[in-house]
């Protein structure tokens, strides 16, 4: 009997010692960026800050620059159960509920400012709210991409500039509707392998926002930054379904309030690289050219709601978007 009791305690006390390792989950968090960019340097520390939160319960590895796929396959791997969060812009996570896409309408947003109204708005809550019962997954956090501009061999000032142009743009429908509101050339390629295409002349040139164009170093291939802001882009933050089910309700709460708080770090580093990043072109002996926007603008609006350049939002979204932010007086 007293050997059994021995027993029975020193197996309990390895079970015991053991728990912890057992108990630690890992999760699988992928995106396309590269690791200097404020993006994965925010998700490195949202990695640490829910470790730290969940007591070491959750530990998250961050696959970069497109590791693991390019967006339409990390999105199928959230899909499928193989990653369990990625970053994904808003006109991919649109392919699964086009509405989220509305903000990646090309000059829908009038200026930064409205872009933090949309962040905050009821219209987000309700559009996030939509794709998750869509898809099954959870959207926890939005993160400002920034203005994203054309690179070129060339000026471009007015529309006119760009027809016939063969423009590398992802791979989603509301991206089409900015060169189709041009006349360029959509032609889509994997962001991995933009580069090789700018210097090898598959295409005319790219769009991207400035930290993005430093950070893949498009502008080592292009001679003109085009100052052109025609889409102001977002990144989700987004838990597949079947990770976000295991979640008990406090878990959850620190995974949202994490991921928003990485958002927002990496919101505040965009927008104030962005503000520095034309002179820094500059310095590098690039072009930066400053068109006058008013006739871009007036390419673009008659499609916003228009199906067939890609609109999948209802009047009543657009009407409540365009409104966010507005002054009154």
């Amino acid at each position: 009997m007293i050997r059994f009791t021995v027993a029975a305690l020193a197996a309990a006390f390895a079970t015991t010692t053991a728990l912890p390792a057992d108990a630690q989950t890992r999760l699988r968090f992928a995106h396309v960026y590269e690791v200097n960019e404020p993006y994965h340097t925010e998700a490195l520390w949202a990695a640490e800050e829910i470790a730290k939160r969940t007591n070491n319960r959750w530990r998250i590895e961050v696959f970069p620059a497109s590791a693991l796929g390019n967006e339409p396959a990390i999105n199928e791997a959230l899909t499928l159960g193989t990653l369990d969060m990625i970053y994904t812009g808003t006109a991919f996570a649109g392919s699964r509920h086009r509405p989220i896409a509305i903000s990646n309408a090309p000059f829908i947003f009038r200026d930064f400012d409205h872009w933090l109204a949309y962040r905050d708005s009821d219209l987000f809550k309700e559009l996030a709210a939509g794709y998750d019962r869509a898809t099954g997954h959870r959207i926890l956090a939005l993160t400002y991409y920034g203005a994203r501009h054309v690179t070129a061999n060339k000026a471009i000032n007015r529309p006119e500039d760009m027809r016939g142009m063969k423009l590398r743009v992802p791979q989603a429908p509301l991206f089409l509707m900015f060169a189709r509101a041009v006349g360029a050339n959509a032609t889509p390629i994997a962001f991995a392998e933009v580069y090789l295409a700018l210097q090898n002349g598959t295409v005319d040139g790219q769009e991207n926002p400035l930290p993005t164009i430093q950070a893949k170093k498009f502008y080592e291939v292009q001679s003109h930054i085009n100052l052109t802001s025609h889409i102001v882009d977002n990144l989700l933050t987004i838990a597949g379904g079947q990770f976000w089910r295991r979640l008990n309700a406090a878990d959850r709460t620190v995974f949202e309030q994490v991921w928003r708080e990485a958002a927002a770090r990496a919101t505040y580093a965009i927008r104030t690289s962005e503000e520095t990043l034309p002179a820094w072109f500059e310095q590098q002996g690039k072009t930066v050219v400053r068109p006058d926007l008013a006739a871009f603008r007036a390419a673009a609006a008659p499609l916003h709601n228009d199906a067939s350049a890609g609109a999948g939002w209802t009047r009543e979204h657009y009407d409540r978007f365009m409104a966010l932010g507005a002054r009154t007086n």
